[in-house]
């Protein structure tokens, strides 16, 4: 097949190389230096997977066929599905995404192209693709959703827990073009996946046709139940920390029940990242006019912990003052929201920063793939040794051995030292 995707980031890199063991792939940016190093097989993302891939492309071992460009034109025509995976930002103003870039892909695509069908993987309010099918007049246009981690994206496609593509029931064109995407997305997937049992006694990768708007539910659904389990344990976290309590035992004898299991349950100071924020929040809007209570608090609890996690850092600043020391200096140790990971957008730790700012705390913060010497009002470092040596407390939502020769300095809630 002949495949067009929009966008190099996370979802839409990670599907370019997916799709490229086994079809034709043009993989479209609008950033110069991101479509060359992709021509040169080389990778702007940070994601295991991906930057092997490519390289043993480079080297002769893989077969990967696609190229990138800034040409859309070239790129869409003649294609027989185009990939629209380009970002869409939760605007906090209109308390909706924004997916002007959406349309401004699929507006490139038809204008050299009619015929395609057009696969929206990006992520979008409950009930957008049909609305912006009846307003364009466009019925060759469907949603799938993704279910990636960041640092993770084309591990997380080799070895799916299912493929979910939405498509209207009553349109079987349009039902059998969704069927025909899901099995290129399986057969991109890694050769084991084909082989292994599911719990429900099936074998092989789930893929799920879904009506158009029950697919754009599922993605936000999902999301906002990570986000449920994330603020769970937190508040779990807040507890201990204020009763004295072990939250490490507390929390492993809770896991050990099947009905809750070991994962989604290490303290944070929040999530965080490209998803469960904006996706949480976009689920909360579409909720107008339907009765709720949960939603709302998952997206509360959110700040909540930051205040909270905010409150804890400047008692230890307090203490120190009491202590002799004088204009302590809060350190914050990295941007990014997990280990493994090259993204710090909307992570929590911004959030902190932001609260200990507003109290007049003094911060730095060292982020070695941060160009700018300053973020958020904030110096910015690239020297770890002499961030270690300048700050009194350093506040790290993730834990990292390279703070092990000062970790009586170190403020963080990463018990399992795990993502």
């Amino acid at each position: 097949m002949k495949i067009a995707v929009a966008g190099t980031g996370y979802v839409g890199l990670s599907l370019t190389v997916l799709l490229a063991q086994h079809n034709e792939v043009r993989a479209v940016d609008i950033i110069q230096s991101k479509v060359d190093k992709l021509n040169r097989f080389e990778s702007p993302i940070r994601d295991a997977e991906i930057e092997r891939f490519l390289s043993e492309a480079k080297s002769g071992k893989r077969e990967l066929h696609f190229s990138a460009t800034l040409d859309a034109d070239k790129a869409y025509a003649g294609v027989d599905y185009a990939v629209i995976a380009t970002p869409t930002n939760y605007d906090d103003a209109t308390n909706s995404f924004d997916t002007s870039s959406v349309e401004a892909a699929i507006a490139a695509v038809r204008k050299v192209n009619q015929t395609a069908w057009i696969v929206i993987k990006s992520t979008i309010p409950v009930g957008y693709t049909e609305g912006l099918k009846e307003r364009l007049g466009d019925e060759k246009i469907f949603f799938s959703p993704e279910f990636l981690r960041e640092g993770h994206a084309l591990w997380d496609n080799l070895h799916p827990s299912r493929i979910v593509v939405g498509a209207p029931k009553d349109d079987s064109e349009a039902v059998e073009a969704a069927k025909k995407f899901a099995s290129l997305l399986a057969e991109g997937a890694d050769p084991s996946e084909r082989e292994r049992k599911n719990a429900d006694g099936t074998t092989g990768i789930p893929e799920l046709v879904l009506g158009t708007t029950e697919a754009e539910a599922v993605k936000l659904f999902v999301n906002t139940y990570l986000a449920l389990r994330v603020s769970y344990f937190n508040e779990l976290d807040t507890y201990c920390e204020v009763k004295g309590l072990s939250t490490a035992d507390i929390i492993h004898g809770i896991s050990l029940d099947p009905r809750v299991g070991d994962f989604y349950n290490n303290p944070s100071f929040g999530y965080g990242g490209y998803c469960l924020p904006k996706d949480s929040k976009q689920l909360l809007a579409n909720y107008r006019g339907v009765p709720q209570d949960l939603i709302r608090a998952i997206v509360d609890a959110n700040d909540t912990r930051k205040d909270f996690i905010a409150d804890q850092v400047e008692s230890r600043i307090v203490k120190l003052v009491y202590e002799g020391v004088n204009q302590p200096v809060v350190g914050v140790y990295r941007l990014t929201m997990k280990s493994g990971s090259d993204n710090f957008r909307s992570s929590s730790i911004q959030g902190v920063i932001r609260r200990l700012r507003d109290k007049g705390i003094p911060v730095v913060v060292y982020e070695p793939t941060l160009a700018d010497d300053e973020f958020l009002g904030c110096k910015v470092t690239h020297d770890a040794a002499a961030f270690k040596d300048r700050c009194d407390v350093i506040v790290a939502n993730r834990w990292s051995d390279e703070l092990s020769d000062v970790a009586d300095k170190v403020y963080t809630r990463d018990l399992f030292r795990r993502d």
